[in-house]
């Protein structure tokens, strides 16, 4: 299959001639001794649109591969259930020939050159280069070109340790000319070509890989190739390969499952899935019913082979199947992930398929533990696989994701229930041995009744613990009871077991803690906390946390950390059903509105310490009885939106799709300069879509102009610069129809930024001094001030540093009248930029130090990060240099926090700072 799919006997080729059967043919032989159901050969002939003859045409072709075959020792077509079984030694497969030698020359201490040469050149061509379809090729087809390249690497990198600079430099010519982008095969060639004392020609190597990621995928070359990059400019002699890259370590698996017992065979196939990660991305899909215990067993298996994967576990629950419908989006999870391997969300690219490679260029070369939680389909996983060997995957699905397993050689889980020896031996662990020997029957009674499936057994176990005096006969009574209540809707699936239990518990609460259940079904987000549980209760706090106490002991809702409350996806279904049946329209209606309120007054105060300087707008009003959470500081205001953001996401599409209009376009307003900040650029995109869709509903014009302008500021961020200068002409229209002058300044000062972006900074000028206009005329004095400080700015770009100068003292000023803290570190920043441009280095290092100062006193860690930077540079100039590593190394401090990328290039940059003679630029101490 590395090649020209065929098969090949005594050196004798027997390709199928007919490119449907060779399809068939790489199906079959990508998981020999397995069955492939006629379904997946559908797919892979035809996609989505197979002809009425499909299966006949299939029976046809496995008929004629049967005859082909015939003779052969060792394989054995044979018909298996729905599908086919091609019974080969998996060596007798170039494919799986390939795997095995890449995986003995990793596990080796030094990496074997024979085997890793041997496994490369079993490679003919494109993987499936003559099959019939384009799904073979699409899928599974990526996936192995990845592994090919990273073992060209790992053969690469062993040659130019072994001193076998030629070879290593052709081969990886090669690979860089059809993956420019690939940053790994670029760091080996140069390093290559350095050592062979091809210098000009590495150089030229770095500037071509450099063009191409900033265009094509938006972000610089990584540190080790910048490093690399450093050494052939300076001439430095470059190590033997560069080694493999390194980044933060992420350890993102929830707590492990207290009382994890049985379920030996299924642990046992996973460990056996550690083999393989050597050979390629090993992914497996552990499927099942609702309930069966699928999250418990990966995480529980996850924590017992963590320390396997040194370079970071991560865990994304993906809400495949959340009761709101609102699955996660690939670019949310490949954001989250890539937020873990410590990837700035400045350095995301746009688009879906860019930040998929990015995530595959992040993980390679390293070993990586992902967890992908509650999967809905195979096209949600794709972006997410890495495409290099050393990591391995763990997705949890209801559905059996046969597309995986089809396309990327995935390890299909069947995860049925506990037997019921495993499922008594839970109840021993959890109730004590003693309890339960003396109750064998009831035991055996509640373990039947509860489908022996583990949630149900978890949440009957928990009623049990907490209360130790009855006994478990009478437990097993009602349960008896409340299954015979069940049987007439009784369909023969694990969710009748289930509900089973959930009646029971539900039944055995107080009349208030039911009604709190029911109501916290009703909520918008993944997870809540205790002020908005107050308002779906109607409750005073301190009640609805006893309350929820008496839930928590239930075993029906957990407490993940301190104050955060989260349902399993079935408890949450359950409690919203039970809401429906039990509360009235009416009573929903008040519950959600109370909801929506809390968000958006919270939104609304966490907001203003935020961002002060905000021109107001006018909210809907809030009810009496609502209790909005009031952060005293910028700190806990942050604070808020980090905790808040994913369900005020939430609830601006609950608003919307419940009529609430004003709720959901003033929910996206409030949280739109928070998403800003932190670069959400998507999210941004996402909620003030449906704020423009909700402004023009309620027919609003005011609203429907902010909300264009933010839409247009996310389209900005994202680079999509022609979208965005849509709805900025859109904006700026309805402004005009309104008679809006401020809001009209405002756009013009957002697109001189976005030119501004775009290295246009005379056309920036052209639009601020419009700006300028407007602002002045409605004595808009904020307005006026931060459009001065950035004409400064754009003016300074320009090398018009006179004018500059002018402009920023004018902005100071003003921000300083107005108490506007931010901006007038900013404009002190540019200030100190244009002294350090004409070459006034004491100036420029005494106007960062003024921005500095206030940059931390609103907390802006980032900004201040930045501020030390630019203020190293500007002592260095001055001749400072151990004043210049003093900031830096202040520097530093922040940036290990913030942007692991940045504090990597400033570590290099501290590396090469010349070391200052002694006694030279010392500073006296306070005092």
């Amino acid at each position: 299959m590395l090649g020209p799919v065929g098969v090949w006997h005594h050196g004798e080729r027997l390709c199928p001639t007919n490119a449907q059967q060779r399809t068939i043919l790489a199906m079959l032989l990508l998981t020999p001794a397995h069955v492939v159901t006629l379904a997946q050969l559908v797919t892979a002939l035809w996609g989505d649109c197979p002809p009425a003859s499909a299966r006949n045409a299939i029976q046809g072709h496995v008929s004629r591969l049967r005859r082909l075959l015939d003779g052969i020792p060792g394989a054995e077509l044979v018909t298996a259930g729905p599908g086919y079984r091609l019974n080969v030694p998996p060596e007798s497969v170039d494919v799986h020939r390939f795997r095995r030698l890449v995986e003995r020359a990793q596990a080796a201490e030094v990496p074997l050159d024979e085997l890793l040469r041997t496994a490369v050149d079993l490679w003919r061509g494109p993987a499936f280069a003559d099959v019939a379809g384009e799904w073979l090729a699409a899928t599974a087809g990526p996936a192995l070109e990845q592994e090919r390249l990273a073992a060209v690497e790992e053969l690469s990198r062993a040659e130019l340790s072994a001193g076998h600079t030629g070879a290593a430099i052709g081969r990886l010519a090669g690979v860089v000319a059809e993956h420019p982008t690939r940053e790994n095969a670029v760091a080996l060639l140069m390093t290559g070509l350095h050592r062979a004392g091809r210098r000009t020609e590495a150089l030229d190597v770095f500037r071509a890989a450099r063009l191409r990621l900033t265009r094509d995928l938006g972000i610089e070359p990584s540190d080790e190739l910048q490093r690399i990059h450093r050494a052939v400019l300076t001439d430095h002699a470059p190590p033997a390969a560069p080694p493999a890259p390194t980044g933060p370590r992420a350890r993102q698996l929830p707590a492990d499952v207290p009382y994890f017992t049985g379920r030996t065979a299924e642990l046992a196939a996973l460990d056996g899935l550690l083999r393989w990660r050597h050979a390629g991305v090993a992914v497996a899909v552990v499927s099942g019913a609702p309930g069966a215990g699928k999250t418990a067993l990966t995480v529980h298996w996850a924590h017992r082979v963590a320390d396997r994967f040194p370079d970071g576990q991560l865990f994304v629950n993906l809400r495949g199947f959340d009761t709101t419908g609102a699955a996660m989006d690939p670019a949310d999870a490949l954001r989250r992930l890539l937020a873990g391997l410590g990837v700035p969300a400045s350095q995301l690219p746009a688009a879906l398929d860019e930040q998929s490679a990015l995530f595959r260029t992040v993980v390679a070369q390293r070993r990586v533990l992902i967890v992908l939680d509650n999967a809905r389909d195979a096209a949600q996983i794709r972006p997410l696989l890495p495409g290099a060997s050393g990591s391995l995957v763990v997705v949890n699905s209801r559905d059996q994701l046969t597309g995986l397993v089809a396309g990327h050689g995935a390890t299909p889980l069947a995860l049925g229930r506990p037997s019921a020896s495993e499922a008594r031996e839970f109840l021993a662990k959890r109730l004590g041995s003693e309890r339960v020997a003396r109750e064998p029957q009831a035991s055996a009674d509640i373990v039947e009744s509860c489908g022996r499936l583990p949630l149900a057994l978890a949440v009957v176990a928990a009623r049990a613990v907490t209360n130790p005096r009855l006994p478990l006969a009478a437990l097993a009574a009602e349960l008896r009871e409340s299954r015979d209540r069940l049987d007439a809707l009784a369909n023969g699936d694990s969710a009748t077991d289930v509900r089973t239990v959930f009646s029971w518990s539900y039944r055995a609460l107080g009349a208030e803690a039911a009604r709190v259940f029911r109501r916290l079904g009703l909520h918008v987000g993944p997870d809540l906390g205790l002020s908005a549980a107050a308002n779906l209760t109607g409750l005073p706090v301190a009640r609805t946390r006893a309350l929820i106490g008496e839930l928590i002991r239930a075993h029906l809702i957990e407490e993940p950390v301190p104050g955060r409350y989260v349902f399993h996806d079935l408890l949450r279904a359950y409690a919203e059903e039970l809401a429906r049946d039990v509360e009235s329209a009416a009573d929903r209606h008040r519950t959600l509105r109370r909801l929506l309120d809390h968000y958006l007054h919270s939104a609304r105060l966490a907001d203003a310490l935020v961002e002060p300087h905000r021109a107001p707008i006018r909210f809907e009003a809030c009810a009496d009885e609502v209790h909005v959470d009031e952060p005293t500081d910028r700190k806990e205001a942050q604070a808020w939106f980090t905790t808040e953001r994913a369900v005020v996401l939430a609830a601006v599409d609950r608003a919307a799709a419940e009529g609430f209009a004003a709720h959901a376009w003033q929910l996206a307003w409030a949280i739109k300069p928070w998403l800003s900040r932190q670069w959400h650029r998507h999210d941004q995109v996402r909620a003030q879509r449906t704020a423009v869709a909700m402004a023009t509903k309620a027919g609003d014009t005011a609203a429907q102009a902010v909300a264009h302008r933010y839409l247009a500021d996310g389209f900005d961020r994202l680079g999509q610069h022609g979208d965005a200068e849509v709805d900025y002409q859109r904006a700026l229209d309805l402004y005009r129809t309104v008679e809006d002058r401020i809001g009209q300044a405002h756009v013009e000062l957002d697109v001189a930024r976005m030119l501004d972006r775009q290295q246009r900074h005379r056309d920036a000028v052209h639009h601020l001094e419009r700006a300028l206009v407007l602002f002045r005329a409605e004595g808009h004095g904020v307005g006026e001030a931060r459009t001065l400080a950035a004409l400064g700015w754009e003016h300074a770009q320009l090398g018009q540093y006179d004018e500059a100068l002018e402009h920023c003292r004018a902005a100071l000023a003003l921000l300083q009248a107005s108490a506007d803290r931010h901006g007038e570190a900013a404009g002190w920043d540019s200030v100190a930029y244009i002294h350090h441009q004409r070459g006034e280095y004491p100036l420029a290092i005494q106007c960062y130090e003024r921005s500095l100062e206030m940059l931390q006193e609103c907390g802006d860690r980032m900004g201040s990060a930045r501020s030390l930077i630019c203020l190293g540079e500007s002592r260095l100039a001055a001749g400072e240099t151990a004043g210049c590593r003093r900031e830096w190394q202040r520097a530093m401090t922040l940036l290990t926090d913030l942007d692991d990328a940045a504090a990597a290039e400033l570590t290099e940059r501290l590396r090469l700072l010349p070391a200052a003679p002694p006694g030279a630029d010392q500073r006296p101490g306070p005092g």
